[in-house]
């Protein structure tokens, strides 16, 4: 089982939030509510055209925060991404050529996986960190622990469909380093800077995680 150092700091986070930025302006803001309110972590999706400057302006403001970038589909995407500061990307599928990309050049990633077929092509070039998605509309916790049967190995982030509601019995499995969770800063909430509602959202799941540790 992978155990370097950023794949401890998510399993220390427990949960990353994953964030759509459509104003670059926004981001930092949003990373201080984040930092300030105890979890120092931000996955920024490339599902718009602010995601890089978004990345550099929260790398800038918060050295020590965990940054990283989800939605990465292109190899530019990934220069993209790792040039802004992003400590690692994610992306939804597995798509072979970014992988192995990422592998030649020594940039850490998490490709995503739904079933055995996948997750054997990921363990073939050596990758066993690998997000689960979509986690719910992939047959959730029942699918994800049949996987982790054969495969015990992998070490898996849910996201997509995870809630407060379903949290703790995710990360209830042991191969789960973290979840990610899109409730936390929803766009609307970004967009009309509602700060108050994701400082709230942040301190509910930080006390979901402390009490998931206990």
């Amino acid at each position: 089982m992978m155990t370097n150092e950023w794949i401890d700091r998510l399993r220390a986070l427990r949960v990353m939030p994953v964030i759509q930025i459509e104003n670059a302006a926004d981001a930092v803001p949003l990373a201080k509510v984040l930092v300030e309110n105890g979890l120092p972590a931000a996955e920024i999706t490339f599902r718009t055209a602010a995601a890089a400057e978004s990345i550099r302006l929260i790398r800038a403001a918060y050295p020590q925060i965990v940054l990283c970038a989800g939605t990465v589909l292109t190899t530019e995407q990934v220069d993209a991404a790792i040039a802004a500061g992003a400590d690692f990307v994610i992306s939804p599928g597995f798509n072979p050529t970014t992988v192995k990309y990422c592998l030649a050049n020594n940039i850490k990633m998490i490709p995503g996986v739904n079933n055995p077929s996948l997750v054997e092509q990921a363990l073939e070039l050596g990758v066993s960190a690998l997000k689960f998605f979509p986690a719910e509309a992939s047959g959730g916790i029942n699918m994800l622990k049949s996987l982790v049967g054969p495969y015990s190995q992998i070490q898996l982030m849910p996201t997509g469909g995870v809630t407060p509601l379903n949290l703790s019995d995710y990360l209830a499995i042991p191969q789960v380093i973290a979840c990610g969770g899109t409730w936390i800063a929803p766009t609307s909430a970004i967009t009309q800077h509602d700060w108050d509602l994701i400082a709230a959202n942040v301190r509910e799941v930080c006390a979901m995680i402390a009490q998931a540790k206990a």
